[in-house]
C-alpha cells in the first residue's frame, strides 16, 4: 500500500466477515448524493478509470439528502459505498447509519462552493441583500406590530422600492438537497437574523425561530426545479425575469449565458468564497462507508486521487471546474484525517 493511501487495513479486515456470505462482490464503486458535488465527482471518476486499472465509478446525481438516506440504508452489495454531500452530515443521518449496521463513516471535505443567485445574462442584474432575500422568499414575514403574516409580497418592488417592479420568480433546489439546506440556513436564517425580534425568538423558543427563519413560502414564488442544476440554468436562459439558486460551479461554467448577483454587496467569485467573504458560502464534503472498503474494489485509491493535490489544489483540475480549494495547511490536516480512516462521531445535531 502506497504511503499516501488510507491507512484502513483494519476497516478492510473488520468487513471481510460482512461479505463472507456472498460469492462475489461488486467490482465497481457506487456514487451517490449532492447535484453541486456531482460535476466533481464525476471528473474524478473519469480521470480515476482513465489512469488507474479500476472501473470508472458510478455517479449518480440524488441530492444531498437522498443520496445519504441510501448511503445509511445498510452495509452490503445493493448499497452505495460513497454519498457526496453539500453540507455535514447531520446526527440524525449517523444514527440512522449506525442503525442500519453502517458505523465506519469517513468524512472527506474537498473544498468550498458559493451558493449563486443568478438570471439570465439577457436581463440587468438584480442584487440583494440577505434581508431582501428573507422578505423575498420566506413563508412568513413580521410586520411593524411585531406580528407574523403570510409573505404579501408579489413583486421585488413589494419587498423593497429600489428593486424592479418585476414578479419575484426563483428557481431552486427541493428539500432533499443539501444547496437547499444551506441556502436555508446561510440566506435565509441570516436574512431573518437582521431583525432583532426575530432574533431574540433563537434563545427564547427555538422551534418558532427555525420555523419562521427556515421556511420557504409555497405559494408559486419559490418554484423547486428538482436536483439538475443544468435544468435551472437552462430554465433560467429561458425566462429573464427569473432568479435561480445553485452551486457557484454553474454559474461559473456557465457566465455565458446567467450573470450572479452580488449579495450584501459581495460577488460570488473564486476569491470571495474562498475567503468567506461572499455571505453564502459552505463546504463540500463526500461520505465513505468504511464497512466497504478493502472489499469493493479502489475506494482507498478513488479517496486518494480525489484529495491530491492533482485534484484540489490550487491548480488541480477541479479547480478549472469551479471548485474552490480549501488554503493548502487546511488541505493538510484533511488528507491526514482521512488517511488515518478516521470516522464521524455521533454529536450535537448539526
Amino acid at each position: 500500500m502506497r504511503s499516501n493511501q488510507l491507512s484502513i487495513a483494519v476497516l478492510a479486515l473488520a468487513s471481510v466477515a460482512l461479505w463472507a456470505g456472498h460469492a462475489s462482490a461488486r467490482d465497481q464503486i457506487r456514487i451517490v448524493g449532492s447535484s453541486t458535488v456531482y460535476p466533481f465527482s464525476t471528473v474524478v471518476a473519469e480521470e480515476f478509470g482513465r489512469s488507474t486499472s479500476f472501473k470508472t465509478p458510478i455517479v449518480e446525481s440524488t441530492g444531498t439528502g437522498g443520496g445519504l438516506k441510501l448511503f445509511c440504508a445498510g452495509a452490503g452489495l445493493d448499497t452505495p459505498d460513497i454519498a457526496n454531500a453539500s453540507r455535514r452530515i447531520k446526527s440524525s443521518e449517523i444514527e440512522l447509519c449506525q442503525k442500519n449496521g453502517v458505523s465506519k463513516i469517513i468524512e472527506v471535505e474537498i473544498g468550498y462552493d458559493g451558493i449563486a443567485i443568478a438570471r439570465s445574462k439577457e436581463s440587468n442584474s438584480i442584487d440583494l441583500t440577505l434581508k431582501q432575500i428573507f422578505l423575498a422568499l420566506a413563508r412568513e414575514v413580521p410586520t411593524p406590530s411585531g406580528e407574523f403574516v403570510a409573505n404579501p409580497n408579489i413583486t421585488w418592488k413589494d419587498v423593497d422600492p429600489s428593486l424592479p417592479d418585476i414578479k419575484i420568480e426563483v428557481l431552486g433546489p427541493p428539500p432533499t438537497s443539501g444547496t437547499r439546506d444551506a441556502f436555508n440556513e446561510l440566506a435565509m436564517e441570516g436574512g431573518c437574523k437582521t431583525f432583532p425580534e426575530i432574533e431574540a425568538l433563537e434563545k427564547t423558543d427555538k422551534t418558532t425561530y427555525k420555523r419562521i427563519c427556515q421556511s420557504i413560502r409555497e405559494d408559486g414564488a419559490y418554484v423547486e426545479a428538482g436536483e439538475n442544476d443544468n435544468l435551472i440554468v437552462q430554465k433560467l436562459v429561458a425566462n429573464p425575469s427569473a432568479l435561480g439558486i445553485f452551486g457557484f460551479s454553474f454559474l461559473d461554467q456557465n457566465r455565458d449565458r446567467i450573470r450572479g448577483s452580488l449579495v450584501n454587496g459581495v460577488e460570488s467569485d473564486f476569491d470571495n468564497i474562498a475567503s468567506g467573504k461572499y455571505p453564502v458560502s459552505r463546504p463540500l464534503f463526500f461520505y465513505v462507508k468504511g464497512e466497504h472498503i478493502g472489499t469493493i474494489p479502489g475506494i482507498s485509491e478513488y479517496v486518494n486521487e480525489f484529495i491530491g493535490e492533482k485534484a484540489i489544489g490550487d491548480y488541480g483540475y477541479l479547480a478549472d471546474r469551479g471548485l474552490i480549494p480549501a488554503p493548502s495547511d487546511e488541505r493538510k490536516l484533511i488528507r491526514a484525517d482521512v488517511n488515518a480512516g478516521k470516522v464521524v462521531k455521533l454529536a450535537a445535531e448539526n
